[in-house]
């Protein structure tokens, strides 16, 4: 897919310079960036405390563990107090 954006000179300078010096196109500079920002934005997200944060993310065989859990928790309360 081709997209114009608007690059202020002299950052399209240091963009222009930088990928000389690494020996690659601009092109493929600006898109390893925006991968580079794609997945750090994302690993923040991972990485925020709390229970939602592994919601859809939890590694394979960790649902098990929170199940067991979650049936022994229940498997405490008396049937009486919920009345």
């Amino acid at each position: 897919m081709k997209t114009t954006i608007e690059i202020p000179d002299r950052v399209f300078r240091q963009l222009k310079a930088r990928a000389a010096l690494k020996g690659v196109t601009m092109k493929a500079l600006v898109l390893q960036a925006i991968r580079d920002k794609l997945e750090a934005d994302y690993a923040d997200r991972v990485s925020e405390p709390g229970w939602r944060s592994v919601f859809g993310k939890a590694p394979a065989g960790s649902a098990e563990e929170v199940q067991d859990i979650i049936d022994k928790e229940f498997s405490e309360i008396d049937p009486e107090d919920w009345q």
